[in-house]
């Protein structure tokens, strides 16, 4: 059967992250990715978690320490925006769960130029061979523009650096979720 959008993202991450990697999860949301990264890079890698919204980083929190992977993890209360002052290391991956925040208000929700911004700073921060994942939520207006936005974006980033992956289930009805793979290229051996 085939996989719906975050089993993909999962399935992507499990291939490249390795103990000890540093990654990042830009949207903690209910803290089920992060929870996720922070089990691949194990108790000696790191995990940055970004939410605007204080309830996510508490839900999130709480499922860290329920879960005995708080150590790994840093929280960050604020927008994922600011990624490229936050995180100064090379990351493996990060992680982009786009929309609201299940079970919350549904008027505050991820932005595309927010998240423009964020994946680009993942970008800068990957090493070869890293991947930067994003599940596109677009049953709502402010998603149809984050998606339109973001599947523009990356069309125009260049070939020679990255390999870019869309998927999408065409024949389901409800916008079901769509992912989006970017991978660095590994630089060529001289």
């Amino acid at each position: 059967m085939l996989q719906n959008a975050l089993n993909q993202a999962k399935s992507y991450m499990k291939e490249i992250v390795l103990p000890e990697d540093h990654v990042v999860d830009a949207t903690a949301g209910n803290g089920h990715d992060t929870l996720f990264l922070a089990r691949l890079v194990g108790k000696n890698g790191k995990v940055t978690a970004f939410d605007i919204q204080a309830a996510a980083i508490d839900a999130t929190r709480e499922r860290l320490v329920r879960e005995q992977a708080i150590h790994q993890v840093t929280l960050y209360h604020g927008s994922h925006a600011d990624l490229s002052t936050v995180v100064t290391l090379p990351i493996r991956a990060a992680m982009f769960n786009l929309g609201y925040l299940p079970g919350a208000d549904r008027s505050i929700t991820t932005t595309s130029d927010s998240t423009w911004t964020a994946i680009l700073g993942t970008l800068n921060l990957l090493l070869p061979g890293g991947r930067t994942v994003i599940v596109l939520y677009h049953g709502h207006e402010s998603g149809k523009r984050e998606r339109e936005r973001v599947l523009q974006q990356v069309a125009d980033l260049p070939q020679e650096q990255f390999q870019v992956l869309h998927t999408a289930f065409l024949n389901q009805q409800n916008s079901p979720p769509e992912l989006v793979v970017i991978e660095k290229k590994k630089q060529p051996v001289r």
